[in-house]
């Protein structure tokens, strides 16, 4: 080909236009890949081969818990459309934003099993709905994957920060946050640095504390109070041993064996009747659940009380070892085994578990957040119980939740921790648009300064109870500013027995044990 005329030279200009057109194109591809779905979904990032980070939309978990993500999902959608464009000429629908920061994936050594994450999940959700069908704002339950061993808090917490700052649906608080150890301890610092109010529905080590955290169950101390009155009531021949979990970073089994050698060291002795195990909970540190030095010190010194100091999904092996534990005479008493914890692992009362029991003559006994009898009408349940069951139920028939999920309490105590936050900012949202009455749109939205003010303020005087949680775990609240370090007061703390003992001359039922109140009348909202 021939040109009529030889091509013109580019001059400064050209250059400088053609640059900047290549500069637009590159940060335009740029916007647009980042802009795309990683292989986790909007939102989150892959880490370590989990995925990470904070989202409304449903992404990749274990399979069983897809369907309940999913329907979660959906109703975040729906709430963002009650607001972006309501159907059928409804009002707008402001709405907030509060997010589960746990595992959700699980495998053998994880902070939360399978069963436990979908039971959590569908206690935060039967709350999400119960707030949304109520006056004023919704709510979206974002995720916060933060890992299986919850060692990826980091970014997880540095995008719920960004998002507390999302004027038109900003984020109010966390709720989650499953296991005492030292990576949540870190994170819950982190939470109160960047001034988020922070609910933790399942931790129990008393040395958990933070400024803008809140506990909704009882702590170890309160744990073991209650567990002293059992004991004053039975207390056989006080031939104890304390056997706990050695695992290095678990705060939670750490504080209990303290607690319990503060509470029961001197009575039963445990300075010289004590052993040790690793816990399957957590990084590999050896061999997990090994019991034998245990089981041949209980026979030997013809132990009647067992302080178990670790985690329940290590309680059966235990309970297996002693069942089939030969030449083991202990001179026909029964061994109680003592434990704490937010209710009954279903792998504690199954038949095998029941056999094992018998087989070793030992029964659990169990100071607890959630009492199993509540669901079954045996027990004088909360009155805050019934209303969460009906939704429960109806959750559990559309999901696989795994074999009596709800007796390990972990649905019951994530609705109130999500309860308990939204309480707050209904509280605060009335108060800031007066009542109601002449809500402006767009509405004035609490920050989360005003939920957290809202959470201080004593809710508890005596035994009145203005503006305290009803919630499925019971009726309680709390009593100012750092006052008991944002422990819950007046929560109730049933003790189980798995398999009951009968004793034909027992006395009355033991009064219900109240956190911070005792059990003294009118101490407590009823």
């Amino acid at each position: 080909m021939m040109f009529n005329h030889p091509p013109k030279e580019w001059g400064p200009l050209e250059w400088l236009v053609a640059a900047v057109v290549v500069i637009a194109l590159v940060a335009g591809a740029v916007t647009w890949n980042s802009s795309r779905p990683g292989p986790c979904g909007d939102g989150l990032e892959q880490i370590a081969g989990e995925c990470v980070g904070v989202t409304d939309h449903a992404f990749d978990a274990d399979e069983k818990t897809k369907s309940l993500i999913k329907a979660v999902a959906d109703e975040n959608a729906r709430v963002e459309q009650g607001w972006e464009n309501p159907s059928g000429g409804k009002a707008r629908t402001p709405y907030v934003r509060i997010a589960l920061m746990m595992p959700f994936t699980s495998d053998e050594s994880s902070a939360m099993t399978g069963d436990m994450i979908r039971r959590a999940l569908a206690g935060a959700h039967a709350a999400q709905l119960e707030a949304n069908s109520a006056s004023g704002p919704h709510y979206q339950l974002l995720f916060a994957p933060d890992g299986k061993d919850l060692s990826e808090w980091k970014p997880v917490v540095d995008r719920l920060a960004e998002l507390t700052r999302d004027t038109r649906a900003p984020l109010v608080g966390v709720t989650g946050i499953p296991s005492s150890t030292t990576e949540t301890r870190e994170a819950v610092a982190e939470l109160t640095r960047r001034g988020i109010p922070t609910v933790g529905p399942v931790i129990t080590a008393a040395s958990m504390n933070s400024r803008y955290f809140f506990k909704t169950s009882p702590n170890n101390e309160q744990f073991a109070k209650a567990l002293t009155r059992y004991l004053d009531r039975y207390p056989q021949e006080k031939k104890g041993l304390l056997l706990w979990d050695s695992r290095e970073g678990d705060v939670y089994s750490q504080n209990l064996r303290e607690v319990f050698d503060r509470h029961f060291g001197k009575t039963y002795d445990l300075k010289n009747h004590n052993s040790h195990y690793i816990g399957s909970s957590g990084d590999d540190q050896g061999i997990p659940r090994r019991f034998a030095d245990a089981v041949a010190r209980i026979c030997r010194d013809k132990a009647d009380t067992v302080f178990f100091a670790g985690r329940d999904q290590d309680l059966p092996a235990f309970i297996n070892r002693l069942a089939h534990e030969g030449g083991c005479d202990r001179g026909g008493g029964k061994l109680r085994i003592l434990k704490v914890g937010i209710g009954l692992e279903p792998t504690l009362t199954s038949a095998d578990a029941a056999r094992s029991l018998h087989r070793a003559n030992a029964t659990i006994v169990d100071a607890s957040a959630y009492d199993p009898a509540w669901a079954k009408a045996t027990g004088e349940a909360p009155s805050g119980f019934s209303p969460f069951l009906a939704r429960f139920k109806k959750i559990d028939s559309e999901h696989e939740l795994g074999a009596e999920p709800l007796k390990d309490g972990y649905a019951a105590m994530y609705h109130d921790g999500f309860a308990l936050l939204a309480s707050a900012v209904d509280r605060t949202y009335g108060e800031i648009n007066e009542g109601g009455a002449h809500t402006p749109d767009p509405a004035l939205l609490p920050s989360t300064k005003d939920v957290y003010s809202t959470l201080t303020i004593s809710t508890i005087n005596g035994g009145a109870c203005t503006g305290c949680l009803v919630g499925a775990g019971g009726t309680y609240g709390f009593t100012g500013p750092g006052e008991n370090n944002q422990w819950a007061v007046c929560k109730p703390v049933p003790i189980i027995e798995f398999p009951p003992v009968a004793r034909s001359d027992d006395k009355e039922k033991l009064p219900l044990y109240r956190t911070y109140r005792g059990d003294k009348a009118k101490s407590c909202p009823s």
